[in-house]
């Protein structure tokens, strides 16, 4: 690991003892200079369109119907406070936590931290190499926790790409001491099953159970076999992180045969994602309830006991839903909201030809008691604004705005910007507010705009996937009364009682 521009700077295990604090040590006396952000990590390359596609985007923005590139453009209700363009981490800007004063950005070559005191002047407090897409990142107390979905040459913050076929090819969790958050220091590493693209908290006082969500498993790759059907659950010792470890593996596809219970997919479900695990979970600790985005199905399940989530409800939409991506649930935990992630994050799905109800989210009803609890679907929404054909866009990461008897929420659709909308009537959900900059380019898809967006403490952060960090500020009063809830901290997959 290496500390970039600091103001003051699937096999080989994690050791303890001597030779991990002899690891971390080196780490540590690496020169910034020789560390370089692996190209294995990187983006993808840009995608053509057809020359009248081009011709399509350059005549809408002429006529302007969409912005110009770069151009920004927001509704009267939303201010653009600060843009904090990316420095020393050129990666791809994924995930976002929050702590105090601070946010912690993800990006697949490491993450950075914020002073966000003065929200209109984020301060970079420190950058840490450490290359492992995606690096979607959480934080709990002194702890900040890292997730690694690219196969790996080991499990150093110096290590390089290798193909996943190789048995010595490392994968997994990596966590983090932040009590100095200028000098973060990385304390351990936890190997999981086909990695982590994507990781879920449920934080107690002397340990952190950590949920990790992965998928797409081979025969060819020796740490990733078919049937992945269930998530990895690591429990972390809060005065003992080094002692990190994966306590069990539950299954939540039980099923005969190779593949598991899980959506098949196509061609039984054309269009339709094949579960092979999860892409993401969140958790309402509040109502012991979690709800997991899981490819080809969305679940509801207890997590009164941590180590042993239990299914409650299961749910598929073979007919418009491709991705099961990620999951919200309002205040109340009696309605859940479901992303559909069509065409992987890559693809221009917000146009007309594409149509409301794909690459949307799906609101549900929680309904019943218990377990006995069922998920009951009421309507899709999706922003009401088309995207060029140029623009990456669908639904993406979001937060609920905690406004007591509403259920309001900010979420982030790529290229198709930042979207405030309204869900309290849930079979008619209404956009209120947005904010949006042009396309990256008006002749080739490139992988741009907003990854998350979350409300915290009054604002808005987004964090831009070639942009950089944005602070956003809603003046509505339908949001207002959120601008008097404040937290201590924020992991959106962790989601807060915002009115205990």
């Amino acid at each position: 690991m290496t500390l970039l521009n600091n103001p003051r700077t699937r096999r080989r295990r994690f050791g303890v003892g001597a030779a991990a604090l002899g690891l971390i040590a080196a780490l540590f006396s690496a020169a910034p200079a020789g560390a370089t952000p692996d190209p294995g990590d990187s983006p993808a390359a840009p995608k053509s369109v057809s020359k009248s596609d081009a011709a399509d985007a350059k005549a809408a923005i002429k006529s302007g119907k969409i912005p110009a590139p770069d151009e920004i453009v927001h509704s009267d209700n939303i201010k653009h406070l600060a843009n904090i363009p990316k420095d020393a981490l050129p990666g791809t800007n994924s995930d976002l936590a929050f702590q105090g004063k601070y946010a912690f950005a993800g990006n697949y070559d490491g993450f950075r931290i914020f002073d966000i005191s003065n929200p209109k002047k984020p301060r970079t407090v420190s950058q840490v190499l450490c290359p492992g897409s995606q690096n979607d990142i959480s934080v709990s107390g002194n702890l900040l926790f890292l997730s690694t979905d690219s196969s790996r040459s080991d499990n150093s913050c110096s290590s390089t790409s290798q193909p996943a076929t190789e048995k010595s090819s490392w994968e997994g969790m990596k966590v983090f001491d932040i009590s100095d958050k200028a000098n973060p220091r990385y304390v351990s590493a936890v190997e999981t099953a086909c990695g982590s693209h994507t990781h879920t908290l449920v934080p107690e006082k002397r340990n952190v159970y950590v949920y990790v969500s992965s998928y797409s498993p081979s025969a060819t790759f020796p740490d990733c076999q078919p049937p992945h059907d269930g998530i990895s659950v690591i429990k972390v010792p809060r005065k003992a992180p080094q002692k990190a470890a994966v306590v069990d593996f539950p299954v939540l596809f039980p099923g005969e045969g190779p593949d598991g219970g899980g959506n098949p997919g196509g061609p039984t479900n054309p269009g339709v994602s094949k579960t092979t695990g999860c892409h993401d979970i969140t958790v309402l600790p509040s109502k012991d309830l979690a709800a997991g985005a899981c490819m080809g199905d969305g679940i509801l399940f207890s997590v009164k006991d941590p180590e042993n989530p239990k299914v409650i409800d299961r749910v598929q939409d073979n007919k418009n839903f491709a991705f099961w991506h990620s999951a919200t649930f309002n205040q109340k935990a009696d309605k859940v909201v479901f992303t559909d992630e069509l065409g992987g994050g890559g693809a221009a799905t917000c146009d007309e030809a594409t149509g409301p109800e794909r690459g949307a989210n799906g609101i549900y009803d929680v309904t019943g008691k218990g377990d006995k609890r069922k998920l009951v679907f009421k309507s899709y929404y999706k922003i009401p604004r088309h995207q060029a054909a140029t623009e990456n866009c669908v639904a993406h990461n979001g937060s609920l705005i905690p406004v007591k008897g509403k259920d309001l929420m900010v979420q982030a659709w790529y290229q198709g910007g930042v979207s405030v909308w309204d869900f309290t009537n849930s079979s008619k959900p209404k956009e209120i507010g947005y904010f949006e900059r042009g396309p990256l380019s008006a002749d080739t898809i490139q992988t741009g705009g907003s990854w998350s967006a979350y409300y915290y403490n009054g604002y808005v952060y987004s964090n831009d996937i070639a942009k950089g960090f944005d602070v956003l500020k809603i003046d509505d009063k339908r949001t207002d009364p959120a601008e008097r809830v404040r937290v201590r901290e924020l992991n959106v997959q962790t989601q807060p009682d915002y009115f205990d």
